[in-house]
């Protein structure tokens, strides 16, 4: 076979090769859409065309256009949100790099021209990177080691955002609801606190309790102050994690309530039942101790010694004879190990090595931890949340209604049905602030439970301080 034969046969098998490590965005927006399908419904996209955009344009409007459920929330960010489009286009550049390093650096072709009196001699030398070509199954391999790393890391960008909505979502209905209970037991205070007023001048009244009532109304200020501005920075952070425009924003309507507690909480059983090894951070950790341990054997033979070798093929033209000869031959450039015999970068990729593989065995190590701590705030919280509903509130309603009874029946005064009331409004703040923690700690869980484990919300402590305003009626009457 003809050294030009050989050559185009070995470019073509290299190409071959080469073509078949690349790993497209599309190709990794498609695994991320299976692995997160309980989050993204499988609708993760790159908008690359006006159509396509238009489109999303159309699917945001029509979502805005009726009060957003926590899973439209959700749609609109996929659909809508800029920042996530960054990011997936930035895991394009991601495994653009990736694909790169699967491929040869291109050949060098050198020419020469070089006439003596009568001779012409033309010189031509085309080289390549002898190592390069002995490592190229190890160069696919490191490709392809790193298109995997950018894929999960896409992945959990995805679970990341997803869960930024969720707990987003969570806070300004919460902080809307919040809102409306607070106008109500300001209204209350303020009739209290003018009832109050009217007593102390007929003398029924004390200057004490009259004052009593006062900051009662007081403090109901202050925290409508405070759940006004609650809405408003709970709604702007929701429509920042939406990548709403300011048009958009206005559109934007949310439920007036979170949505009831489960039935049930779920099974632990169902929550542990995820292999450690199923996990993303696992799957992480070990693709990057996979491409360490890969890197390192493909960048340990450049320590020693780097090679090139190339075809060449002379021509030299003799005016004065009339003649032309044609020389050929090969040539091998070989860099020397004089000064620096590699020692430093060997030890630089044998920690690398050994710190990837410690942090394998963190990881895997913290994996059921993260679990456990995760189940624990849900189920606490689920707890504490369906507690106050089923016991708490019910019980200050029922003495809330044994009082007005007694009120009316004359075997009590008003400002003990007022100290009452104060008393059930700090039960029912505590109640939405339950539910309210609880909802944050299901999206929490269902992040860890597929190894993106976001902000642990801890459990409410027993006695904790109530929010400044939160949701349900009926308290202060």
């Amino acid at each position: 076979m003809k050294p030009t034969l050989r050559l185009s046969a070995l470019a073509a098998v290299v190409l071959t090769l080469t073509g078949c490590a690349s790993v497209s965005i599309d190709d990794a927006l498609k695994e991320t859409n299976t692995r997160s399908a309980p989050f993204t419904e499988g609708k993760v996209e790159l908008s690359r065309t006006k159509e396509q955009r238009d489109q999303r344009a159309a699917l945001t409007s029509d979502l805005l256009s009726r009060p957003l459920t926590q899973s439209d929330a959700v749609q609109v960010a996929l659909a809508n949100s800029p920042s996530l489009q960054a990011l997936i286009a930035q895991s394009a550049v991601n495994l653009a790099l990736a694909n790169q390093v699967g491929r040869l650096p291109n050949p060098i072709l050198s020419f020469e021209r070089v006439r003596l009196n009568d001779e012409l001699e033309l010189g031509r030398l085309l080289s390549f990177g002898l190592v390069d070509i002995l490592l190229l199954p190890q160069r696919l391999g490191v490709s392809r080691s790193q298109a995997e790393q950018a894929k999960i890391q896409l992945t959990g960008v995805v679970i990341d955002q997803v869960t930024q909505v969720k707990q987003a979502w969570v806070r300004a209905v919460a902080a809307q609801q919040a809102l409306s209970y607070a106008e109500q037991v300001n209204r209350s205070a303020q009739a209290s606190a003018q009832l109050a007023r009217r007593m102390q001048l007929v003398g029924n009244f004390s200057k004490l309790q009259r004052a009593r009532q006062q900051v009662f109304y007081a403090d109901a200020t202050t925290d409508l102050a405070l759940a006004r501005h609650a809405v408003t920075a709970t709604r702007e952070d929701l429509v920042r994690v939406l990548g709403l425009d300011e048009a958009q924003a206005t559109r934007l309507t949310l439920p007036a309530r979170l949505p009831d507690l489960p039935k049930a909480p779920r099974d632990p059983q169902e929550v542990s039942k995820t292999a450690a090894q199923q996990r993303l951070d696992v799957q992480l950790a070990r693709s990057q101790l996979d491409l360490v341990g890969r890197a390192q054997g493909f960048n340990l033979l450049g320590t020693f010694i780097d090679v090139e070798v190339g075809a060449r093929r002379d021509t030299v033209f003799d005016n004065a004879e009339g003649t032309q000869s044609t020389g050929r031959g090969f040539e091998l450039d070989i860099r020397l190990p004089l000064f620096d015999w590699g020692g430093a970068r060997r030890d630089l990729f044998s920690a690398q090595t050994l710190a990837a593989a410690n942090r394998y065995d963190a990881t895997v190590r913290s994996a059921s931890s993260q679990l456990r701590e995760g189940y624990s705030a849900y189920r606490t919280s689920y707890d504490v949340a369906r507690h106050y509903r089923d016991e708490i509130v019910p019980l200050r309603q029922a003495i809330a209604d044994e009082n007005m009874l007694r009120y009316n029946g004359m075997f009590i005064g008003v400002f003990e049905l007022l100290a009452e009331a104060r008393a059930q409004v700090t039960s029912v703040r505590r109640a939405i602030d339950a539910q309210h923690q609880f909802w944050l700690a299901d999206a929490s869980l269902a992040a860890a439970v597929i190894g993106r484990p976001g902000g642990a919300v801890p459990a409410m402590a027993s006695g904790a301080a109530p929010a400044p305003a939160a949701a349900a009626a009926g308290a202060a009457h």
